[in-house]
């Protein structure tokens, strides 16, 4: 077994701040100049929690063979494969079945069509559902005692809900802030509030 495969044993308390990703897509260079023009920039709208990482003022419309949705924001900086992130609700709308998947892995994912202000692209690749992950520094995965790669779950309980998400990835850099990322249909289930955190717990 691989890595990113291994399941870890017994439970651990911790607190994980939760953040939610909504749709979105990252860019090459290449494919951002055909979607807004060979003058067009990629500015940045807000930062986002993660050091280094933006929400750029470009937004594309994505479309499948059953429909479309309009404004997913484009993330920066650019990336050397462009990649779409969207929910399971949103892959039903658009007509589409993409796998679930760590951000990078994108071969024999799902097609799609990408549209800016520029251009239109067909991409053969690229479009995925993200599977549910935990960004943290070197010294957080040292105190969580888990390792880049691990399998873990993590239970998150309010007023409203108790659910575990299983098969939850450790990502490990000293370039990370801890936090835990969802998408919106994860965040729906569980009911998310605002400063919502979730209990990490090893797989066994």
């Amino acid at each position: 077994m691989t890595n990113h495969q291994t399941l870890v044993s017994n439970s651990v308390a911790g607190a994980i701040p939760i953040a939610v990703s909504a749709r979105h897509c990252h860019v090459s260079k290449e494919d951002f100049i055909h979607l807004f023009g060979t003058n067009a920039q990629l500015k940045m709208w807000k930062e986002l929690s993660q050091p280094g990482q933006f929400a750029a003022e470009q937004v594309i419309t994505i479309k499948g063979p059953r429909g479309q949705i309009d404004k997913v924001r484009v993330l920066g900086p650019f990336r050397q494969e462009t990649q779409i992130e969207i929910s399971q609700t949103d892959a039903i709308k658009l007509g589409v079945s993409p796998p679930i998947r760590m951000s990078g892995d994108l071969e024999n994912s799902s097609p799609i069509i990408l549209i800016g202000t520029h251009g239109i692209l067909h991409k053969e690749n690229g479009l995925i559902i993200a599977q549910a992950h935990i960004h943290m520094s070197e010294t957080e995965a040292a105190t969580f005692n888990v390792a880049d790669q691990d399998i873990v779950k993590v239970e998150i309980t309010n007023e409203v809900r108790q659910i575990q998400i299983m098969n939850v990835v450790v990502r490990v850099s000293p370039n990370f802030r801890l936090e835990m990322h969802i998408d919106t249909d994860e965040a729906n289930a569980a009911s998310i509030t605002t400063n919502q955190n979730g209990k990490l717990m090893k797989m066994g």
